[in-house]
Formats: structure tokens, sequence, C-alpha cells
């Protein structure tokens, strides 16, 4: 049902490509998403401290995530061309080198981290407590990333071939497995005499969990009734495939860098003008925040997936046809969950931080306010920049994150906490935040809109170029 042929997505009905290929990633993300919630959900039971915690290396997490970001984007654009150009062979090399790349880069990272967490951590942050914390959460999760790089890989093999439904799978295992240990590992739920390892568990459960989507993975690519497989035939190095995958996934990381980077110093900010009070609202925020995104986020993976496929079959048209659709229908359902987190900030942070009173409630309710009124740029950006990165564009969604991120973001949090007299001066950092999606939202638009409102825009040259290799 959710497996589309490479006819269905160069010829067939658009609205279906994009929902066959969507519903399943929008699965995965929000299974990923409750992974994410459920981690902050029994943490909340622990302390502030520790909810404190993970907002403060979720930044270095991401970056340290570099690496898989390379290998993901290149193995989902590139598997998705040659599909397109109906060489399965090429897909299936691809598919290797990527998982072969992440799985040593996150080795050695992991190495780093076991080293330094203490001092990387302790750059944002002077409260000691937190910082062991979020040392320990570091390096727990580290370790487990070198199998969830290798499994994020691989499903974004199986999402450019056309196959989100072995995706979603993955995803399913490696978070249920995550979910179903939180309550024993973190508070040890039902479990006499038993405390619970706090945050160590929380770490423990998610690292356990990369390891069973891995094994899912790596099962699926030997199945025969999945259309994503790697066989004996496929093993082997090769440069030019390695060039490949590194011309389309670095900007793609340079986009994630500047991403996190940016962040590390919104949470310095947060910290700096709020302390752990702040922190923990800014945590909350962004968790729930997640739920807002996933939708887009995964329309824009699908997006990503047929524009590549269509460019690779020489179809540019559809291809920009598909990512205004899915545009559309995305920004229209982004615009609904903001009015709806907007409307009852206090019962969400009644569910998920139930110890939160006093100033740290007060700051996560303006929080989640704030950001639910730029909800709606999520439904542009993700779909918009899905459509360049399927047609090989990555550098273009790179710059528009930097710009989002370095030239609106970080100037208006730290004038605004700094220079600009705020009555509560933490919510210059919390609208710093919206204003920098909104903008991103407008300008990416605008230029996509640029870029192929001619005879000869950015799709149709990419086309030309996937038919001339």
């Amino acid at each position: 049902m959710f497996d589309l042929s490479r006819d269905e997505i160069t010829g067939g009905s658009l609205p279906r490509a994009l929902l066959v290929l969507t519903a399943p990633l929008v699965v995965q993300q929000y299974v990923v998403v409750v992974q994410q919630i459920v981690d902050v959900f029994w943490l909340g039971r622990v302390s502030r401290n520790a909810v404190s915690a993970v907002g403060l290396v979720a930044p270095l997490i991401g970056l340290l995530a570099l690496a898989t970001s390379v290998a993901t984007i290149g193995c989902r654009v590139l598997v998705a061309q040659h599909v397109g150009a109906d060489d399965a062979a090429a897909a299936r090399s691809t598919g290797f080198h990527a998982t072969v790349l992440v799985g040593a880069a996150n080795l050695l990272l992991a190495v780093v981290v076991l080293w330094l967490a203490p001092d990387l951590v302790g750059v944002l942050l002077s409260d000691e407590a937190v910082i062991q914390l979020g040392a320990t959460y570091l390096t727990v999760t580290t370790v487990g990333r070198v199998f969830g790089g290798m499994s994020d890989t691989i499903e974004s093999g199986f999402v450019g071939w056309g196959d989100s439904r072995m995706s979603m799978l993955i995803n399913v295992v490696a978070v249920l497995t995550n979910v179903v240990l939180d309550p024993f590992l973190v508070v040890g739920w039902q479990l006499p005499g038993f405390a619970g390892y706090g945050i160590f568990g929380a770490a423990l459960a998610t690292a356990i969990g990369y390891v069973a989507g891995f094994t899912v993975a790596v099962a699926g690519l030997g199945v025969d009734s999945t259309s994503f497989t790697i066989g004996r035939a496929d093993l082997g190095v090769s440069r030019d495939t390695v060039r490949s995958l590194l011309s389309v996934g670095v900007p793609h990381a340079g986009q994630e860098a500047g991403r996190q980077i940016a962040r590390l110093l919104v949470v310095a900010i947060v910290a700096g003008v709020a302390g752990s009070a702040g922190l923990a609202a800014y945590t909350i925020g962004a968790r729930i925040a997640t739920v807002a995104f996933v939708p887009a986020a995964a329309v824009g993976s699908a997006v990503s997936s047929i524009v590549g496929q269509n460019v690779g079959a020489g179809n540019p048209d559809r291809a920009t046809r598909a990512t205004w659709l899915a545009a559309g229908a995305t920004t229209a359902g982004m615009a609904v969950l903001g009015v709806a987190q907007y409307s009852s900030p206090a019962t969400i942070v009644s569910v998920f931080a139930p110890t939160f009173s006093g100033i740290e409630l007060t700051y996560t309710v303006a929080y989640l306010q704030i950001l639910a009124v730029g909800y709606w740029a999520f439904g542009l950006i993700y779909p918009i920049q899905g459509g360049f990165n399927g047609a090989g564009k990555t550098t273009v969604s790179m710059v528009a994150t930097l710009l989002q991120y370095w030239g609106v973001r970080l100037p208006v949090a730290a004038l605004g906490a700094y220079v600009v007299v705020f009555s509560v001066p933490v919510h210059a950092a919390f609208w710093a935040i919206t204003a920098s999606n909104v903008a991103c939202a407008v300008g990416v638009t605008a230029y996509f809109w640029a870029q192929t409102s001619g005879a000869t825009g950015l799709i149709e040259r990419a086309a030309t170029a996937a038919a001339s290799d």
C-alpha cells in the first residue's frame, strides 16, 4: 500500500504519490516525537535539572549528527535520481556507500565524546549539577548513534526508492523499544525497591532503541519483498559514488551545522538571562514544537523523493507542481496546529511537566504561545526546501537556513535580550525563533518561485544535468 513504483511517482496522480509517501513518514516522525516527549515526560518527574540538561545538550547532539546528515540526504536524493533514471544497481551501491561512511564517522565521534563530554557541555553553562547530567546523556546517546546513524541512512535509501513503509517500520521498532524501556529505566516504574537510573536510564533506553532499529533495517535490506535491497554484488568502494554523496550531502551538513551552532548560542542566551528555569521552558517548548513541524518535515522528505525521481526521469514540470501542491496543503495544516497550541498552553505544560510551577511555568506558557504564532511557516519551509533538495540543489537550502539562524534568529535574540530592554529578557530569544521561521518561509518561497517560473528554471536545468550523467 505504501510502496510506490517508479511509474506511479513519475507519471501517476501527484496527490496520491504525495499522500502515499508522506503518510508513513508522518507516522515515523511522530513516533520519533513520542520518543523525545516520553523522555521529557519521565524526566519531568525526576527533576527540573534533568529536563534542563536534555535541553542543554540537544544542540550538541544535533552537531554530532552532521555526519549522519551528510549520508541521509545524499543517499535519499541520489537513490531517488538513480531510480528515476532506471539504474537500480547504482541506487543500491549508493545505499551501501552511505551506510558504511556514516557508521565509521559516528564511531569516531563516539570516541571523542567519551573523552570530552563534560568539557563540551561545560562551555554552555556553569551549573555543575546540570553539566554532569548533560554529559551523561550526551555520552550514552552518542555511542548509540553509531547504530542509529546507519539505521537513518538505510531508511533514507528506502524513502528515495519510494518505499516509506519500511522506513516507518524501522523507526517504530526503534522508538517503541525506547518508549517501553523509559519508565522502567528512568524512574523504576512498577519495580519495587528500584528508583530508576534517571537521566542515564533515559539515554540508555534511547541507545537500545537505536540498536533495535538498526537490526530491523539490516534485516529489511535482505528481504525480497522490500524494494530497496543490498546484496554482495553491491559491496565495494567507488570514489565517484563517495564524491557524489559528499557533493549532495555536505551542503546539507553545512546547513545543519549553521542551524545547530546557532541553537547552541540561543541556548546560551536563554541560560544567561533566565538560568535553568529558562532552559527548562526552552526544552519543553522545543519538544512540543516538534509535534507541529513533524508533518511538514515528513512532507519535505516525500517531496525530495518525488522531485528527485522526476528530475531523473526528465519531468521538471511535474517536480515543480509537486512542490507547490505539498507546500499549500501543509501550510494550511500547520496553521490549524498553531491555533490549537496558542489556545491551551497551560494544559500542555501540566501534562508534560506537572512539577513545573512559578517562573518556569510562566516562561513555558509564554514560549508555547510565541512559537504557535509562526507554526504556519513550517508548511512552506520544509516542502519548498524539499523541492530544492530533490533537484540536488542542497546549497540553496543551506543558504536559506544560515540566513534564517544567523541573519535573523541570533541578532534578534542577542539584541532583544541584552541591548533592547524587554520587560522579560528571555522573551526576546523566544520571539527571535518565531521571527526567523517566518522570515525563512517568506524568503525561500519567493526564491523558489523566482527560480522555477521561467522556461529554463532551476529544476529544468537539474533535469538536463541528470540526463547528461
